[in-house]
């Protein structure tokens, strides 16, 4: 895609850390953009071929890292600490750290601090909690100016647009993407077709038609991808164990119930206008989605809550603790989506009470049931989500032993018993009895932080393997969170027509299973 340059476009044209251009052809770029996959050969660095034990610069995996909010900064001291890797680019639409929210006021800074070895680094901007473009360049050089690792480093290069940075930058092995949820699709997409390895945040897309077309896409490319939630589902080999045994007869239900959000919604669309932060691309923030006036309530970490920008708390937690279980009970294609969500009620200007008809953010609390129709020996199973404070039925048990249910946790249904686990996720489950296990509770950041996966998906790309959490595995939880947020959002039971992607008793729903394009931002255009 063709595009004007601004001067926002390229912040530092003096980036190089000693890879010449010679190699950059070797890795990719020879071809155009066209993937290894679809010419017939497999293209990798060439210490995958032999070498010494020192890696060279012309050597190391280049990574590009899109989305410098908070979260985004956490989880880079990782991925730099690879001594393999090298952050040579960074992008965001916003320049200066201002006006970030965080689960702490300083908590933050003191992880950029000791990143860098600086106690006296401060933000810029309001001077408050570290983000955007300026402070993503600054960690990134003041990290490898300390490490002795780095051979002939200069500068990382800082972009605000990523069509920029895929244009420009001709080395990028892999991206990282750290960016709020409508923006996945469409950067995922751009690294796929020019062959580029891809880790991001969940979920692959906040539509269904647009997360099915990246998977597609990445099932016919050899490109290595890794969605990071993976890396903290626990394991189902003792859940199917007893439930192949038939120790709780046969499976009826799967529950799992997250206490999220622990943002702020919003039951309306801002009317006021506050000034733009300087230097903060809008347009560029706002992307595939229609053009509306800034506000901080749709950007940083309360995007979430929005149709638009988010997937909600299904999309936020829902990949940590179910995707495991949909591998192992093969859940796909559910029948039937069932919710069931609060409201929000206000005064008119003539003193009459009315309901807020909302489309455009998810409720506060809502359960959403999956009808899963039966599968190979498996029978009919229904999973249902819990969020906002809502659980499931309490068993027995907890009354008989005067306990409290868990305000988080995960429980399999079946028609003699139940198996519950200790924790939000799969981890240490039990045959629920008199014994009851407490789960403990999840902190608000906990769940959205990487634990290690990275280190597979650099292995992945050094030797071009799949590896396990690819974008090629995550098509049911792909699709049942997007049919989660289509059917809050449609506000009525639906019927699903998985083979066709459709809804089909209500044409009028199929609107949220994709989205409406702003020019330029189609993924066929990307």
């Amino acid at each position: 895609m063709k595009k004007k340059q601004t001067k926002t476009d390229v912040e530092n044209k003096d980036c190089s850390t000693g890879k010449g251009s010679v190699n950059s052809i070797n890795r990719r770029n020879f071809i155009g953009g066209v993937t290894s996959a679809s010419v017939g050969i497999s293209i990798v660095p060439s210490y995958v071929l032999g070498g010494s034990e020192h890696i060279a610069p012309s050597d190391k995996i280049n990574v590009a890292y899109i989305g410098l909010g908070t979260q985004g900064l956490r989880e880079l001291p990782e991925l730099m600490r690879l001594p393999d890797v090298q952050v040579t680019a960074v992008c965001d639409p916003q320049k200066r750290a201002m006006g970030y929210f965080d689960w702490g006021p300083t908590g933050l800074l003191k992880n950029m601090r000791e990143a860098i070895g600086n106690p006296n680094w401060t933000t810029g901007g309001d001077n408050t909690i570290p983000g955007g473009r300026d402070n993503g360049k600054e960690i990134v050089d003041a990290y490898y100016a300390k490490s002795k690792s780095v051979d002939n480093y200069k500068a990382c290069r800082a972009y605000a647009d990523f069509r920029d940075l895929f244009e420009k930058e001709k080395g990028i092995d892999a991206v990282k993407v750290m960016t709020p949820d409508h923006l996945h699709g469409v950067i995922a997409t751009a690294a796929l077709k020019r062959g580029i390895a891809v880790t991001m945040h969940k979920p692959i897309a906040n539509r269904l038609v647009e997360g099915h077309k990246v998977i597609e896409m990445a099932k016919k490319t050899d490109v290595v991808t890794h969605l990071i939630p993976w890396d903290t589902n626990g394991s189902m080999d003792q859940i199917m164990s007893w439930i192949n045994s038939g120790t709780i007869g046969e499976l009826k239900e799967v529950h799992n119930w997250s206490r999220r959000p622990v943002w702020p919604h919003y039951a309306k669309v801002p009317t006021d206008t506050p000034k733009l932060p300087e230097g903060f691309d809008w347009d560029l923030w706002l992307g595939p989605e229609a053009q509306r006036p800034y506000h901080p309530h749709y950007t940083n970490m309360v995007f979430r809550g929005w149709y638009d920008f988010g997937g909600g708390s299904m999309a936020d937690m829902g990949h940590y603790s179910l995707w495991t279980v949909f591998e192992a009970l093969q859940l796909e294609n559910p029948i039937i989506i069932e919710p069931n969500f609060s409201h929000v009620c206000d005064i008119k200007d003539n003193l009459t009470a009315y309901t807020i008809k909302n489309d455009f953010s998810f409720p506060y609390a809502s359960t959403v049931r999956f009808k899963y129709p039966a599968k190979g020996d498996r029978k009919a199973v229904d999973l249902i989500w819990y969020d906002g404070g809502m659980k499931p039925p309490v068993p027995e048990e907890f009354y008989k032993n005067d306990k409290e249910f868990p305000d988080e946790g995960m429980m399999f249904v079946g028609d003699k018993g139940i198996i519950m686990t200790s924790g939000f996720r799969v981890n240490d489950p039990f045959i629920l009895s008199g014994d009851i296990k407490l789960a403990k509770p999840v902190s608000a950041a906990e769940g959205a932080v990487n634990r290690g996966g990275v280190e597979r998906f650099i292995e992945g790309v050094k030797n071009n393997k799949q590896i396990d959490g690819s974008f090629r595995q995550a098509g049911p939880i792909t699709e049942a969170v997007n049919l989660y947020a289509a059917a809050l959002r449609a506000r009525k039971t639906l019927k699903y027509d998985a083979a066709n992607l459709k809804i089909t008793n209500d044409a009028k729903a199929n609107k949220y299973l994709d989205r409406e394009y702003r020019k330029g931002w189609k993924l066929e255009d990307i």
